[in-house]
């Protein structure tokens, strides 16, 4: 009978123990649909609040789309439109830095051939006849008794290379 009373003692234990579970459970179960309720009512109250945010974002959306569109082609239109007048300044200098450079050479040649000229003209001749009057100059002094490079004549021109120099 030992073993009865302790198998039936067993028994009431674990049927305890059953019964606490059970009461565990539905602790939590009772937990879970309090936290399951709270839960949807936050949902709803998100819902609630977002659906309205949502749609008034899409309405924004598709309202301003055709303007944002239009906007991207006008600036689109208008880029092209600068670039092909930035083309066309640039066009434009090239050629007129075409025709400066043109204009500066024909007139440093000119410049070059007036100087040729002037040259052959005007300063050869002059030296040519300084030469000739100075050879002129010597033989009368010479003619009239002058001394020659050594006599008078060297100090006058010793003189004039002074003041030349």
């Amino acid at each position: 009978m030992a073993t009865e009373s302790q198998f039936t003692v067993l028994l009431i234990e674990v049927g305890i123990l059953v019964l606490v579970q059970i009461g565990v459970l539905v602790a939590i179960m009772v937990a879970v649909q309090k936290s399951t309720s709270k839960m949807e009512a936050i949902a709803d109250d998100l819902h609630k609040r977002t659906v309205p945010i949502l749609e008034g974002a899409n309405s924004l959306l598709s309202t301003t789309k055709p303007q944002i569109e239009g906007i991207v082609a006008n600036l689109a239109e208008s880029s092209e439109k600068l670039k092909n007048q930035v083309d066309d300044v640039i066009d434009r200098t090239r050629l007129q830095v075409v025709r400066a450079d043109e204009l500066v050479t024909r007139t440093m040649d000119r410049v070059e051939e007036t100087t040729e000229f002037v040259q052959h003209t005007v300063i050869s001749p002059v030296r040519q006849i300084a030469g000739v009057l100075q050879g002129l100059t010597m033989g009368i002094n010479v003619l009239f008794g002058r001394r020659g490079p050594s006599g008078n004549g060297a100090r006058h021109a010793s003189s004039r290379d002074e003041m030349f120099i």
